[in-house]
């Protein structure tokens, strides 16, 4: 078999095939064998028919489909493997120029493959670095978030129901006097304020006493996952059970113990300070990173094939069912609440699933470009932070890897490496993530000083007139 390829643009090529006239002939007897069994001849027992008769009679063409199909995957493969092809969507067969038994076969093919990146500047790039100052009330939060864990809960007996409490009640809906499905509860437990039930119930519960019995009116919001009950006003019969209030730590160095591995408070708080200064530097070397590698992947130029696009696309949709069902959604149910429709959902991830295409391959173009060395350290440290990530142990994880995963592996190695030389020809400039100027903000304020203007420019038209 022979074939030579022809490039039909940046990301499309043309492969013309010839296949010797005997590996064809040997393709038509393969499919005669395989369809004889389906070809009823008169004179004949089915599947006994001879070749030669079932060509008379359909003629010669009726194994041609079948014998190139047969032969079309290997020929193909070998073709890709020989030219080094990195086809990204099924080939298209453009024309067949001779198919005939006892004569060569030849055709052409066209594939999209992998586009030609036009590199852009990718060294000496200049960005802001912002980073967040971390404050008192930084801290605060921190804190509060151990102390909402140390917090516990305490009988209350002597007042009525407050914002904040947790309740134990008893309730029975109904809707025009007709109680519903999971209308009715008994013991069940509410934290008044949180927002657990529909709006207004919860506001209507405060100053209830213990033992008391009250009918809420409510509205249930529309839309409404119950599609009868959605902007149906209800009445809800409730009865207090018991009242909690939550009782939460002091402040000093038990807590810090309680919550922690440091035995006073200001010890404790230094090191909240130093996680939360920590977290935001990584925030902002991340972020500075992306934005260095946005401004290399806008600076280059390739065009990529609808058929990468719509993979990404699809990938991301998977991702999206596979959350949804994480949190005991269904993919149907979110298209049904949102309005949306199968390609409404596509067009959505359009856009961002091209910009992660170009990203790909536009730093596969850079890492193909420097061709950095790898030394083991670098691909040790890689397989042992896959490793991590997995919940393996390096060895486990060493043990079980093929070529494939190894290849994969150290061109993520690479591509640490190609991103950490663009940061390091960077010109970085650190600044207080407070100076960041809001783009929105930037271009709200210019339309008020053009509306401004051309305010007074009306103003001024009509005081001359």
């Amino acid at each position: 078999m022979a074939s030579t390829v022809e490039k039909v643009s940046s990301n499309q090529v043309k492969l013309t095939f010839e296949v010797p006239a005997a590996e064809f002939d040997a393709a038509l007897q393969k499919a005669y064998l395989r369809m004889r069994g389906r070809v009823q001849v008169p004179g004949f027992r089915k599947g006994h028919a001879p070749r030669k008769v079932i060509e008379t009679m359909y003629g010669e063409s009726v194994f041609h489909e079948d014998a190139f199909n047969l032969l079309f995957p290997d020929v193909y493969e070998a073709a890709v493997e020989e030219h080094g092809l990195f086809p990204v969507d099924q080939p298209d067969v453009d024309s067949i120029d001779q198919m005939a038994a006892g004569q060569d076969l030849k055709f052409t093919v066209k594939v999209f493959v992998k586009p030609e990146v036009e590199l852009g500047e990718y060294k000496g790039l200049k960005q802001v670095k912002y980073v967040h100052q971390v404050t008192e009330d930084d801290i605060n939060s921190r804190i509060d978030r151990d102390v909402e864990k140390a917090t516990t809960l305490q009988d209350v007996t002597d007042r009525p129901v407050e914002k904040g409490d947790t309740v134990n009640l008893d309730y029975a809906g109904s809707v025009d006097g007709v109680a519903f499905e999971g209308g009715t509860a008994q013991g069940q437990t509410l934290e008044i304020g949180s927002g657990t039930f529909i709006p207004g119930f919860e506001d209507q519960m405060v100053g209830m006493a213990i033992g008391e019995e009250k009918d809420l009116n409510v509205t249930f919001p529309d839309p409404y996952q119950s599609e009868e009950l959605a902007g149906k006003a209800a009445v809800f019969h409730v009865k207090v059970n018991s009242i909690q209030a939550k009782v939460k730590p002091e402040l000093d160095d038990d807590f810090a113990a309680d919550v922690s591995d440091y035995t006073t408070f200001a010890e404790y708080k230094e090191a909240i300070k130093k996680e939360l200064t920590d977290n935001a530097e990584k925030n902002a070397d991340v972020e500075m990173e992306n934005a260095l590698i946005q401004q290399v992947v806008d600076a280059s130029d390739c065009d990529i094939p609808q058929a990468m696009i719509d993979d990404e696309i699809n990938m991301m949709k998977r991702q999206l069912r596979m959350n949804m069902m994480y949190q005991g959604l269904k993919y149907e149910d979110y298209l049904k609440y949102t309005g949306q429709t199968e390609e409404q959902v596509s067009d959505m991830y359009r856009p961002e699933a091209s910009n992660r295409v170009k990203m790909q391959l536009v730093l596969e173009a850079v890492i193909a470009k420097e061709n950095p060395e790898l030394t083991d350290e670098e691909v040790n440290k890689e397989i042992e932070e896959e490793a991590s990530r997995r919940g393996q142990s390096a060895e486990d994880f060493k043990a079980a890897l093929n070529d494939r995963t190894t290849e994969a592996l150290r061109q993520n190695a690479k591509l640490r490496k190609v991103v950490d030389m663009i940061k390091a020809a960077a010109q970085i400039e650190v600044k207080d993530a407070s100076e960041r100027v809001d783009a929105s903000q930037v271009a709200s304020d210019m339309m008020k000083v053009i509306e401004d203007e051309e305010a007074k420019e009306e103003a001024s038209e009509e005081e001359n007139k």
